[in-house]
């Protein structure tokens, strides 16, 4: 069966080649739903991403540029924003796209029936209206920050969607009508996405015909297929490129080292009673060796840091916090109430050892043996600690269904500096991204108040107060801001590396 799989796909793959300029990439997990503002996974942005455009971009420097919209405006003091759209866009079934779609996607985020964790930049607009079919107006109660961000958002077709009852589980999901570079041409699950060049697209077609994502959860057997030359791009772990990249595919490859814009995460449940107490989550973070951590998994493709913007940030701080300190995490341990016990594990005064489980997804070797050194590190201050590799979709769900005790995550973040989504109190909801459950009041008053600054000096002091606040009150434990390490085979052409990274221009690559 496996063999007959095999043929098949090199039967398909072969085909594509004859007649197009084809690429070859990877996805770790498999997309889950394509609607923009349902692709909460990273594998479901990837690919969305490819069929959708938000009323603005960012452009090469990570300047905030028009996209479906080619211009717009703020008039009364940053309350009203107006849209220009475009009038040369078509859907990808050949119907124009108008301001109405624009209204209808505001409306679809809104709606309390869509399970979206990104609503909380659109519920507060006052009022959305359009003059005419390109024209936006989109007034707030108070000059909003965030705004131009939040139209980043990709905009999805009225005339396609307006019937449908429930946009969680409807088949648009899967075959996504959109107004992007490529269309969605075949999707197997657990096999390979296919998208195709869209001829009508209204910056000019792609270069390239069709992009072929295989699915490969095993990064090990990513590298094999990019080593056989059976993908064209992969995104390295560190110990791949440092002792597994040969000299001879590192002629056929050329390697791009882009600015990060993730951090990865120790992430805790802090509905638990275990991890209520700052002091027990504190002496968890001095007894993790992040430094030794960061050198084991990154080899230093990367730093350490106490900070909730990634290093790409003009607010990332750089600093360290939290030192490893076993003996004082020990002393914080006691102070909260814990005893070593006769065996070497720490009990609480009714006798329950301390002992939790970290969850983590499959496919991601680093996260995997961050998990293993931290399970060693907290064993020697007597925490018992197992680990929990899932799925990456039933990972998710464990997650949402908040089933969980600890977390290795990571969030690839944009430019927003706006921390609402994942901090504030009012995030922490069944698919919200607060799923830690971080609730603190005066967090979430200096980010509203960051939302309404429009000074960027005094905005920047919110945000670095912000960051300050929550990290020392340790609801995650930073473990590492990574350095992205890619491999494009060298005989694409077109790539021109900038802030934005290598991706930003890739209707413009040839093959």
């Amino acid at each position: 069966m496996q063999k007959r799989l095999t043929i098949a796909l090199i039967f398909i793959f072969l085909s594509y080649n004859c007649f197009a300029s084809t690429v070859y990439f990877s996805l770790g997990a498999n997309p889950k739903r394509l609607i923009p503002f349902l692709a909460i996974d990273s594998s479901s942005g990837e690919i969305s991403s490819y069929i959708f455009n938000g009323l603005l971009k960012l452009d090469k420097n990570m300047h905030i540029v028009g996209d479906l919209a080619k211009s717009y405006e703020f008039k009364k003091n940053g309350k009203v924003l107006i849209f220009h759209l475009r009038r040369n866009v078509l859907w990808q079934d050949g119907e124009p796209f108008t301001a109405q779609d624009v209204i209808f996607t505001y409306k679809l985020i809104t709606n309390p029936n869509t399970p979206t964790p990104y609503s909380g930049k659109y519920k507060i607009i006052k009022k959305i209206y359009a003059p005419d079919n390109y024209t936006v107006v989109v007034e707030y109660p108070y000059p909003f920050r965030p705004a131009l961000y939040s139209w980043m958002m990709g905009i999805v077709p009225k005339h396609l969607l307006k019937n449908v009852r429930n946009i969680a589980t409807c088949k648009f999901n899967r075959k996504p009508i959109g107004t992007g570079p490529y269309i969605l041409k075949d999707w197997k699950t657990s096999q390979y996405v296919i998208l195709k060049a869209f001829n009508r697209y209204f910056v000019h077609k792609p270069n390239i015909d069709k992009v072929i994502y295989r699915i490969i959860p095993d990064p090990t057997t990513a590298l094999l297929e990019l080593k056989s030359g059976h993908l064209d791009m992969l995104t390295l772990s560190p110990l791949q490129y440092k002792y597994e990249f040969e000299r001879k595919e590192q002629k056929r490859y050329k390697v791009y080292f882009e600015p990060s814009g993730s951090y990865t995460y120790l992430g805790f449940n802090l509905r638990l009673k275990m991890f209520r107490d700052v002091r027990v989550r504190k002496a968890i973070c001095e007894a993790i060796n992040r430094r030794e951590i960061k050198k084991a998994i990154l080899f230093n493709f990367g730093k350490v840091a106490d900070c909730i913007y990634p290093e790409s940030s003009p607010y990332f701080t750089g600093k360290t916090i939290c030192h490893y300190d076993p003996e004082d995490a020990l002393k914080l341990l006691r102070e909260a109430g814990y005893r070593m016990g006769k065996d070497g594990w720490l009990y609480d005064k009714n006798g329950k050892r301390f002992e939790f489980t970290i969850y983590t997804n499959e496919g991601n070797t680093e996260r995997k043996y961050a998990a293993i050194m931290i399970q060693q590190y907290l064993r020697r201050v007597g925490i018992d600690v197992k680990i929990r590799i899932l799925e990456w979709q039933a990972f998710l769900n464990f997650v949402n269904e908040r089933h969980f005790d600890a977390v290795i995550l990571g969030w690839q973040l944009g430019a927003d500096p706006d921390q609402y989504s994942i901090w504030d109190s009012k995030s922490d909801f069944k698919g919200g991204f607060n799923f830690v459950g971080f609730h603190d009041k005066h967090v979430d008053k200096l980010i509203e108040k960051a939302r309404r600054t429009f000074d960027n000096k005094k905005a920047k002091k919110l945000y670095l107060e912000i960051n300050n606040l929550i990290v020392r009150q340790y609801p995650y434990i930073f473990l590492y801001y990574p350095t992205a390490i890619v491999a494009v085979n060298e005989k694409i052409k077109g790539i021109k590396p900038a802030k934005a990274g290598i991706m930003y221009n890739f209707i413009d690559w040839q093959y």
